[in-house]
């Protein structure tokens, strides 16, 4: 007896879209959140999973949870690497990069901007009664987060104890910052060394405690030359960018790989250095630039952009952003398939633990400082800020 046909009923199940399509999405999308990526990484982070895993459907929930964990482990900002972490699972890493550049490039267009305004009116009275009454509040930002980073960081007697001295040699010593944070992650191997899980465990655990940093630690090591070896070494910077482009590539490639624990640990970083070694602008203006970080979209972080605008014009911004970012692209891009691996490494939670408390000494260090600045200089009679 013949069989019969077998019938093919039509799927329910939609077409997935071509990678083209998805990246023209994914660049769509961010754009958006950009441009209206105001109130901070928690907000940020909430407004990609609303878009990208309830309405859209891109990610399923358990991943984009597990991606928000590894992003708050990883130095960078952890919402624009939220946003490359769901580009990467929706179009591989040139999903990643269409993603996380969109998801810049509307605070980067917003802060060259302002800088160019800034500069260009500075000498204004009225521009610069403005940024005095602006500067407190930065402060008083500021000194909100170290409260909120001292409940998360400080859990014992010897984050104390990191967090104090750090504190004291941000202040009292010429030690730079990135030094003071990879003396601090030693300490931390030490005071919070795992216990040894079977034999092999050491050989195991150095596989993938090194493998994913190992491209990114040639930077690194540079933070150990004084700084005075790159200092020597219009609007669009073509007169200065040759002269700057190391130093400005190098400098904040080094921070965008050491931005443990929120944004504003940018503060201590920059201010140790484009202040007082490289002395690339006034303290006064340098808190003005990240008042400007705190009122564009974005993570604060695009206050590098103000920094490289001051130095070399739209080209130095680029430079700049370019390379404080980098980092944060590379670590998403490339160890993807190491991440949960080195989020579950002991030593590498040992480390952090060691970090974490010495970001907070650090920031507290330029807060004072920048107080000074901030707190002592004449400001608006109360009506006129009102």
């Amino acid at each position: 007896m013949p069989s019969s046909p077998s019938v093919e009923f039509p799927s329910n199940k939609p077409p997935q879209p071509s990678r083209g399509e998805r990246l023209r999405e994914l660049a769509q999308l961010f754009l958006k959140l950009g441009a209206i990526g105001f109130g901070g990484p928690q907000a940020h982070i909430a407004l990609i999973h609303d878009e990208a895993v309830v309405r859209r459907g891109w990610v399923p929930e358990d991943q984009f949870l597990e991606g928000v964990a590894i992003c708050e482990m990883l130095p960078g900002p952890a919402s624009t690497q939220t946003g490359i972490y769901t580009g990467y699972l929706r179009a591989g890493q040139l999903g990643a990069l269409v993603a996380g550049t969109s998801f810049i490039l509307p605070a980067f267009l917003m802060m060259v901007g302002l800088s160019w305004a800034y500069f260009r009116f500075q000498g204004v009275p009225q521009i610069g009664h403005l940024f005095l009454g602006v500067s407190p509040v930065v402060m008083a930002i500021i000194f909100g987060f170290c409260w909120k980073l001292g409940k998360r960081a400080i859990k014992d007697g010897s984050g104390l104890a990191i967090a104090t001295a750090v504190f004291l040699l941000a202040v009292f010593s010429p030690l730079n910052v990135l030094v003071l944070f990879l003396l601090a992650g030693l300490v931390g191997l030490v005071v919070y060394r795992p216990k040894p899980t079977h034999a092999g465990g050491t050989s195991r655990l150095r596989s993938v405690w090194l493998g994913p940093w190992l491209p990114l630690g040639w930077p690194l090591l540079l933070t150990t030359l004084p700084n005075e070896t790159w200092v020597g070494s219009s609007f669009w910077g073509l007169e200065r960018i040759r002269e700057y482009a190391l130093p400005l590539l190098t400098f904040f490639f080094q921070v965008g790989a050491f931005i443990f624990g929120g944004g504003l640990v940018i503060i201590p970083l920059l201010e140790s250095a484009v202040v007082n070694d490289f002395q690339w602008m006034t303290r006064s203006e340098f808190i003005d630039g990240v008042a400007l970080g705190e009122v564009t979209p974005g993570p604060v972080v695009i206050t590098a952009a103000f920094v490289g605008y001051k130095v070399a014009g739209i080209l130095g911004a680029s430079v700049a952003t370019i390379a404080i970012f980098a980092p944060s692209f590379l670590f998403i891009m490339f160890t993807s398939p190491f991440l949960r691996r080195l989020r579950q490494n002991p030593w590498v939670r040992s480390f952090l633990k060691g970090v974490m408390p010495a970001v907070l000494g650090a920031i507290g260090a330029a807060a004072i400082s920048l107080a000074q600045v901030a707190l002592l200089q004449d400001t608006l009679p109360l009506t006129l800020v009102a």
